[in-house]
């Protein structure tokens, strides 16, 4: 690779570094990420029949209401989230990954994930930072016929939705996101 294209890839590395790091320096706070996470919640129970049930049943629901998704050549993604069980946050996470390709734009969305076993919860909770892919895979939730949830995809262990304002998105993946605790109550 010549070096000039280096030199372009690395300095966009390190804006979309800084552009993550300023942005957890202003974190949200968290009644903040709680508030936004029910109304996360809410919005997929109206964009997925069905969903009600699953989360019901999830041991564990990682919330991850507003993810900033952004690119221009080298892209990026960062959100904050919370960790429910029970109902209750009791911890806070970030989610934040590149890409690389032709990308152009920004783009925001939510995203959940359902533990649906104490296993894969367990899991989870003891690393110290969750690579999807790497660590463990989250099965991506898609509408059926009928607008039902697809029902070999929510009999595995960690299931997810990526939505926005205008209901469940396709083609998007889970894979190459890095998921790191940043604060316990």
């Amino acid at each position: 690779m010549p070096i000039r294209p280096l030199h372009t890839l690395f300095a966009g590395l390190a804006a979309l570094t800084l552009v993550l790091a300023s942005a957890s320096a202003g974190a949200d706070k968290k009644v903040d990420i709680d508030r936004k996470s029910q109304e996360a919640l809410v919005a997929l129970r109206d964009h997925a029949r069905g969903s009600g049930k699953l989360l019901d049943k999830a041991v564990g629901v990682l919330v991850f209401p507003d993810v900033v998704k952004m690119g221009f050549g080298v892209g990026g993604q960062y959100g904050e989230g919370s960790l429910l069980v029970g109902g209750k946050p009791v911890a806070y996470y970030v989610t934040a990954g590149a890409s690389f390709g032709l990308q152009a734009g920004a783009q925001v969305k939510s995203e959940v994930i359902l533990f649906m076993t104490e296993e894969a919860l367990q899991r989870f909770r003891s690393s110290l930072g969750w690579e999807v892919g790497v660590d463990g895979s989250v099965a991506l939730v898609k509408l059926g016929a009928g607008g039902t949830l697809d029902t070999k995809t929510v009999r595995q262990p960690v299931v997810g939705f990526i939505f926005s304002n205008k209901g469940l998105m396709a083609n998007l993946t889970f894979e190459g996101g890095k998921i790191t605790r940043i604060a316990r109550r």
